[in-house]
């Protein structure tokens, strides 16, 4: 391969990775600028490097390459994806550097118009189809949508019933049969004479109107004076 084509099939890989990385940098995304035009350059190079090991020899596979990319480029993209309770995010940015590597070996390969046509595509999916996924995002999610949720319990009271109002409230998770109790601790509320107890409450489905009715019964219970819920998690079918 003349080193000049090589230059040129390089080049390519590197301006459409910038123009990929641009968008993300944009975002202000974890993986931006450099990660996706060095995604796009490195696969591209990897593509040449197997051309003129094998445009010499009958020995040999170009094509393995682009397969190997593929499988290592998983491990970076593993590297942006962080889980927070029954979140997952960096999925899009993790697949955004998946694509810049296809194009990056789609422009080491020779296929100079496919690579920009695939790059096109990225930059597109991501400006299009973002405000539609907003809009969808904006949604409210119906119950019998939510798969399993993450309750936080909060109950303020005195001091001297706050045993009895742990007790009511493990017996108030345990009749509810989709219902475990995750974590239960008490801290003083602003004074020895005050504590709050708070728990988080795992459940398989949406349970709101169950919280609401025990809110409700911790309310009039003497010695309580605050109670309060909210959902931290959710996570849908």
């Amino acid at each position: 391969m003349a080193i000049e084509e090589f230059a040129v099939r390089l080049l390519v890989a590197v301006v459409l990775g910038v123009l990929i990385g641009f968008e993300r940098q944009w975002r202000q995304r974890s993986a931006g600028l450099r990660t996706n035009t060095l995604v796009s350059t490195g696969s591209a190079a990897f593509v040449l490097l197997s051309a003129a090991l094998t445009s010499d020899t009958v020995i040999g596979d170009p094509s393995r390459v682009a397969g190997q990319i593929v499988t290592g480029i998983g491990f970076l993209g593993a590297g942006v994806i962080m889980k927070d309770g029954f979140t997952v995010r960096g999925l899009n940015t993790a697949a955004t550097i998946w694509c810049s590597a296809a194009v990056g070996a789609l422009a080491g390969a020779g296929l100079l118009m496919e690579a920009s046509v695939t790059a096109i595509v990225i930059v597109l999916i991501h400006f299009v189809l973002r405000p539609f996924g907003v809009f969808l995002g904006r949604r409210p999610i119906q119950e019998k949508e939510v798969a399993r949720a993450l309750y936080s319990f909060e109950i303020r009271c005195r001091a001297e019933v706050e045993n009895h109002i742990r007790v009511l409230l493990l017996q108030f998770i345990n009749q509810e049969g989709n219902l475990s109790l995750r974590m239960l601790k008490s801290i003083d509320d602003e004074s020895p004479a005050k504590a709050a107890i708070v728990a988080d409450i795992f459940s398989v489905g949406a349970n709101d109107e169950a919280m609401e009715k025990a809110a409700a019964r911790f309310t009039v219970i003497p010695g309580v004076t605050h109670v309060s819920w909210e959902i931290r998690e959710r996570e849908t079918d």
